[in-house]
C-alpha cells in the first residue's frame, strides 16, 4: 500500500462528505469500527502474501521476460522478410503481443516495485526503462505517487478521465465534453503519447500559464528525447535492417504500436471507468484512515473476468481492485487473493465490480458517450442560459438598429436602454 502521512491511524467517527450530484454514499452503512476492522483484515492479507514470496514468484517474472524477449526478437527477425505477406502478418502479430507484454506485465509492474525484493537490477523499479513514449521517472510520479494515492478523488486524481474527459456525473459538464467520444478514440490510437502529455500535466500547465517553468521545460526535453529514441528504433533502425522490406517493416512497427496502444487503453478504461465505479469528493479524504483508503480503492476500481492468458496480457490489471489495494504486490498473486477480496466485499456489503472484457469495454464507452452530454439538471441550466443569451442578443440588435435609424434621421441618439434579463437562482 502507498504510504502517506495523510493517513490517520484510527478514528472514532466517520464523516461522510456529500457529492455534488447528491448520490448516496455506498459506504454509509459502515461505521468507523467496521472500516478499521476491514483495514486490519486487508493489512493481514497483505503481510501473509508478502511473507510468502519465494522462488516461484521470481521464476514467474523471469519466465515472462524470457518469453517476451524471445517473441520480440523472433518477430523482428521474421519482419526482415516482411516483403512477403505471410511474414508480415506473423511478424506484426508477434511484435504486437511482445509490446503488450513489455508494457503491461513487465514495465508497469516492475515500475510499481513489485519485484524489487528480488534485488535484480534489471527489473528494479529505480532502474527500469520501458518501451514507451513517457520516461519511467515521470510516469512513476504521476501514476504511483498521485493516481494511486488519490484514486478517483475529484480534483485530485488526474487519471479520472485522463484529465480530458467527464466520466462521472459529479464532474462538472462543459460544452467541450460533447466531443469526448472523438477524443477518446484518438487517445486510444495514440495512447502512449497521451500518457506522456498526462505525465507532464500539460493541461494543468496550459491552464495555469506555467509553460515557461524551468522544471516543466526540462521534463518536456526528457519526453521529447524518449520519443525520439522510440521512433528511431521503430521507424528507422529496424526498418533499415530489413533492406528491401523497409516500408513493410515500418508499417508493421506502426501497426504493432497501434495495437498495443488500443489494447492498453481498453484495459485501463475497464479498470477505472465502467458503470459501478465510484468517485469521491475532494474533502472526503481529509483525515482519511488506512481502512478508508482501502475502502476507496475497492469502490474506485473494476475487474475483468477471463482466462489466464487474458490476465497475463492485461498485466494482471484485469484484477484492478486487487492491484489498487496492493500496487506493489507481485502481479501473479492477484488471482490468488481475488476470491478472498470478493468474500471481504460481500461480508462488508461493498460492491465488487467485474465483468467480461466485452462487457467492461462496452460499459466504459457507454459512460464516455453518456457523460459527454449534460445531465438533466445541467441541461436545464444550459438551455436557460442559452435562451437568456439569445433574448439579450435580439434586444441588443433591435436597439442598435433603432439607434442607427434615429441617427440617420437626425434624431438625438440615446444611450443603450437594454437591461439584462433577470437570472433565476
Amino acid at each position: 500500500m502507498a504510504t502517506s502521512t495523510r493517513l490517520s491511524t484510527v478514528t472514532t467517527e466517520r464523516t461522510l462528505t456529500p457529492k455534488r450530484s447528491g448520490k448516496p454514499d455506498p459506504t454509509a452503512h459502515l461505521d468507523a469500527q467496521q472500516v478499521e476492522a476491514l483495514g486490519r483484515e486487508l493489512d493481514a492479507l497483505r503481510k501473509e502474501v508478502f511473507d510468502s514470496r519465494d522462488e516461484h514468484d521470481a521464476a514467474y517474472i523471469r519466465r515472462v521476460i524470457t518469453v517476451q524477449r524471445s517473441l520480440e526478437l523472433g518477430s523482428r527477425a521474421v519482419l526482415l522478410f516482411s516483403l512477403f505477406p505471410p511474414a508480415w502478418f506473423v511478424g506484426t502479430a508477434g511484435l504486437s503481443v511482445a509490446k503488450i507484454l513489455e508494457n503491461m506485465e513487465i514495465g508497469h509492474n516492475v515500475m510499481h516495485g513489485q519485484w524489487d525484493w528480488m534485488r535484480d537490477p534489471k527489473i528494479h523499479s529505480t532502474a527500469y526503462e520501458w518501451d514507451h513514449a513517457s520516461p519511467s521517472e515521470l510516469w512513476k510520479h504521476s501514476h504511483n505517487e498521485l493516481h494511486h494515492t488519490f484514486t478517483n478523488v475529484l480534483g485530485r486524481d488526474n487519471d479520472l478521465g485522463y484529465g480530458i474527459m467527464r466520466v462521472d456525473e459529479d464532474q462538472r459538464w462543459y460544452p467541450a465534453y460533447v466531443m469526448q467520444p472523438v477524443w477518446n478514440f484518438f487517445n486510444a490510437c495514440f495512447f502512449e503519447y497521451g500518457i506522456a502529455a498526462y505525465d507532464l500535466e500539460l493541461g494543468k500547465r496550459i491552464n495555469q500559464g506555467t509553460l515557461d517553468d524551468p522544471e516543466f521545460r526540462a521534463d518536456v526535453r526528457k519526453v521529447l528525447a524518449k520519443i525520439r529514441r522510440q521512433m528511431t528504433k521503430d521507424y528507422l533502425v529496424h526498418p533499415a535492417l530489413s533492406g528491401p522490406s523497409f516500408l513493410h517493416t515500418l508499417a508493421a512497427n506502426a501497426v504493432a504500436n497501434l495495437v498495443r496502444n488500443v489494447w492498453t487503453h481498453s484495459v485501463i478504461m475497464c479498470g477505472h471507468f465502467p458503470e459501478g465505479v465510484e468517485t469521491f469528493a475532494k474533502d472526503s479524504i481529509d483525515g482519511e484512515t488506512r481502512g478508508e483508503w482501502y475502502l476507496r480503492q475497492m469502490m474506485g476500481s473494476a475487474n475483468i473476468r477471463g482466462s489466464k492468458a487474458m490476465h497475463v496480457m492485461t498485466g494482471n490489471l484485469s484484477h484492478q481492485i486487487e492491484h489498487h489495494l496492493f500496487p506493489d504486490m507481485p502481479s501473479n498473486r492477484y488471482a490468488q487473493i481475488a476470491p478472498r477480496i470478493q468474500d471481504i466485499c460481500a461480508r462488508y456489503g461493498i460492491s465488487y465490480t467485474t465483468g467480461t472484457l466485452p462487457q467492461q469495454v462496452a460499459s466504459a464507452w457507454r459512460q464516455v458517450v453518456k457523460l459527454s452530454l449534460p445531465d438533466d439538471h445541467t441541461a436545464a441550466q444550459t438551455a436557460a442560459l442559452l435562451a437568456r443569451g439569445a433574448a439579450t442578443g435580439v434586444r441588443r440588435r433591435v436597439g442598435a438598429l433603432l439607434r442607427s435609424r434615429r441617427a440617420a434621421a437626425g434624431t438625438p441618439v440615446a444611450g443603450p436602454t437594454v437591461r439584462p434579463l433577470p437570472v433565476a437562482a
